[in-house]
């Protein structure tokens, strides 16, 4: 009788082996199932028909957050890492099989475009960890909400839709963002309430956000930007002013742009506006008090009402301070009056003059210091052709160096006078027009030349006087009249009729004759002539002792004349006596 030889467990082995196509590549590296046969501790055991079973911890089989629900007897699906250990024992892992799964399902949603869940349960450096049933994605911050989060907290372990923006298998990196699905919803809402918005339309809308520029309002799902210059008619600096997040405000609609999904809002048109008749309210040339609202480097701006601002423009500011900034004239919450200038109703603009409103400085002090008048000021600067004065009305008055003193000009003459020294000047011309006042300092003292006069002790035009000479030049002699008098200019070509007459060498300092005065030069010194006194006294001796019919040569009246000029100095010189 034959025997039966039973197989022994290494046949079993073998025969396996044989049937999966080898131990290792049977098993190691991919899912399989297997059966929970015990637990022990935190460690589940299971077999998947190998030589031996392997453990794998509880928690593998939980999600985030959550308790491990598996009794003995389950059967569960894990990855086979290497069929057999140091100690004999399966390496398995619940955590490989779920990614394994999971990626699998993840690459298919992700060709399809469909939304894939998940939950976020951890922090990392930039953003979020995702656990999306077994595999791990990044979430970045700016992908987590529309509006930056400022607590994630109360995000953390719920499950929650979320889109793969990208994923790389063979590198393990999926990026996912929650904030596409939450722009998609709210596009989709966006869509349908904007149909049932209409521009003109008066809606009731909470304050969600405030920026320097303007207000963002919930309009119940979609969101209006309400900017600070729709705010109200009056100066609005900052929405904060006026709004506070969380209030309830009533808007209408200005504008909607359904291709964007934007829309414009407003808080004024509500209001009435006071721009109505603004132009016949405040007409041209009118002063009204108004308030000043802000201050710019080109000037100021001042509300005649709620809601009606005009501009004063740093050159209408003052009649006497140029060039200064206009925060060093008024100051924001001054009350000032103002003069209208012009009125763009249709462009909402004023135009105002603060020093239109007050005494033009030049006219009062013309009318209080008429050409000829004495005044007295203080010395504020020298400048290479005169000096500036300050007088009163906050106005100043040139002296030119010419008319500073007699018979001194230029640096010497500038160098009489110094910065903050009091003195006292003629008025000689004011021009209204160009905000100029002309003074002479040398028209008040001994022998000074006054408007209409030329020379010392009433001397006029014409007039003969004996002059002293100051000084010889080569184009003629600087003169002065006898006596501490005006001082002025004989040119070469008056010093005598003959050529031979007309040489400045043969006079000397100090030596004394007679000249006419025959005018004003442009600083108003005297000229004086020679020539002309010679031409003067011929024509006279001429009318006096003869006549071109009378047959005397020139020689005989001249001596006549000279004569009878002689008689009459010795007739004084004897009443003298």
């Amino acid at each position: 009788m034959a025997t039966t030889a039973f197989p022994t467990r290494d046949d079993f082995a073998d025969l396996l082996n044989k049937s999966l196509g080898g131990e290792n590549e049977a098993f190691e590296g991919k899912v399989v199932k297997g059966t929970v046969t015990a637990i022990e501790n935190d460690l589940a055991v299971i077999d998947v028909g190998l030589k031996s079973e392997g453990r794998v911890p509880l928690r593998e089989f939980a999600a985030p957050g959550q308790k491990a629900e598996i009794s003995v007897g389950d059967t569960v699906e894990v990855f086979v890492d290497r069929v057999e250990n140091s100690q004999g024992e399966a390496m398995l892992s619940r955590d490989r099989a779920r990614r394994e799964a999971a990626w699998d399902k993840l690459e298919k949603e992700f060709e399809a475009g469909n939304r894939v869940e998940g939950v976020i349960f951890g922090r990392v450096k930039g953003g979020f960890t995702v656990d999306l049933g077994g595999a791990v994605a990044f979430l970045p911050g700016s992908q987590v909400d529309i509006r930056p989060v400022r607590d994630v907290g109360p995000l953390m372990e719920i499950a929650q839709p979320f889109v793969v923006l990208k994923m790389d298998r063979r590198r393990g990196n999926i990026v996912v963002s929650r904030r596409a699905i939450l722009e998609e919803t709210r596009a989709e809402q966006r869509s349908g309430l904007i149909q049932s918005l209409a521009e003109g339309q008066v809606i009731d809308g909470v304050v969600k956000n405030i920026t320097d520029y303007g207000a963002f309002v919930d309009l119940g799902g979609i969101d209006g930007l309400l900017h600070v210059t729709d705010i109200s008619y009056k100066r609005v600096n900052h929405p904060s002013e006026v709004l506070n997040i969380g209030d309830t405000v009533k808007v209408q609609i200005i504008r909607i742009n359904k291709e964007t999904q934007r829309i414009s809002l407003g808080m004024k048109q509500l209001e009435t506006d006071p721009w109505e008749g603004a132009a016949a309210k405040y007409p041209v040339g009118g002063v009204f008090q108004g308030r000043v609202t802000n201050i710019t480097e080109y000037g100021a701006f001042v509300e005649l009402e709620a809601g009606i601002e005009g501009l004063v423009h740093v050159s209408e500011m003052s009649w006497t301070k140029k060039n200064v900034h206009p925060g060093k004239i008024v100051s924001t919450s001054q009350e000032v009056e103002v003069k209208v200038l012009e009125v763009d109703q249709e462009k909402r603009r004023i135009s105002l003059g603060l020093k239109q409103a007050q005494a033009n400085p030049w006219e009062a002090f013309a009318e209080a210091h008429p050409v000829g008048s004495t005044v007295e000021g203080e010395v504020k600067n020298s400048t290479e052709f005169g000096l500036f004065v300050g007088l009163e009305g906050d106005v100043d008055g040139m002296v030119h160096m010419s008319d500073i003193a007699w018979g001194v000009s230029g640096e010497d003459a500038l160098n009489l006078h110094r910065k903050g020294e009091t003195v006292q000047a003629q008025v000689l011309d004011v021009d209204v027009e160009k905000e100029r006042i002309s003074l002479g300092i040398k028209q008040l003292e001994r022998g000074g030349v006054s408007a209409g006069s030329a020379g010392a002790a009433g001397g006029k035009k014409g007039e003969i006087v004996t002059v002293e000479v100051l000084e010889v030049k080569d184009g003629g002699l600087e003169v002065q009249i006898a006596d501490g008098g005006a001082s002025g200019f004989l040119k070469r070509t008056d010093l005598g009729r003959d050529r031979d007459e007309q040489r400045p060498e043969r006079f000397q300092v100090g030596q004394k004759f007679d000249a006419m005065i025959t005018g004003l030069d442009r600083s108003k010194k005297p000229n004086f002539s020679i020539k002309a006194l010679q031409i003067a006294e011929e024509k006279q001796a001429v009318a006096q002792y003869g006549s071109s019919d009378s047959g005397a040569s020139l020689g005989d009246i001249l001596g006549a004349a000279l004569k009878e000029k002689q008689a009459e100095t010795e007739k004084k010189a004897t009443k003298k006596k």
